[in-house]
């Protein structure tokens, strides 16, 4: 089962040797300044978002591997039955969300405690998820900041 871990100054998605086989790809690694929000979520399948993309994915069973969407790609690794650690992340980062299955609510939520006490700038607005963003609105810091460009 995959694990979700910091080492230094980054946040690491430790995937099983299944779990590489199934996604084609090694660990995955963030910079812990690129971490925005961490949330917990009971029901699994509320942290797919998007098309399925390189992964493995079996109906009702395992997730493993990216999902694209209009705000960029994530990173899946998820069990039906579950609590999901979900890890949302700024658009400089290679994700926008990491989705990691543990096997309890108490260990997803000292995970949880655990990366929002090691990552630097926490957006606190919100303790849930925000949505996918919508191309052609502003980016998810808002409009006070400034204009995409």
């Amino acid at each position: 089962m995959a694990r979700i871990l910091t080492e230094g100054d980054d946040v690491v998605v430790r995937l099983s040797w299944p779990e590489r086989a199934a996604a084609r790809r090694g660990d995955v690694r963030v910079p812990l300044s690129a971490v925005c929000r961490v949330t917990v979520e009971d029901d699994w399948w509320r942290a797919l978002r998007g098309v399925r993309g390189r992964g493995a994915w079996t109906p009702g069973g395992a997730c493993t591997g990216t999902r694209g969407h209009a705000g960029g790609t994530d990173f899946v690794a998820l069990r039906p039955g579950r609590p999901v650690v979900a890890v949302e992340l700024r658009p400089c980062a290679a994700f926008r969300l990491l989705a990691v299955s543990v096997p309890d609510d108490d260990e997803a939520r000292a995970t949880a405690r655990r990366l929002r006490r090691a990552a630097p700038r926490l957006d606190t607005s919100t303790r849930y998820r925000q949505p996918i963003p919508v191309p052609g609105e502003f980016p998810a810091w808002g409009p006070a900041l400034g204009p995409s460009a």
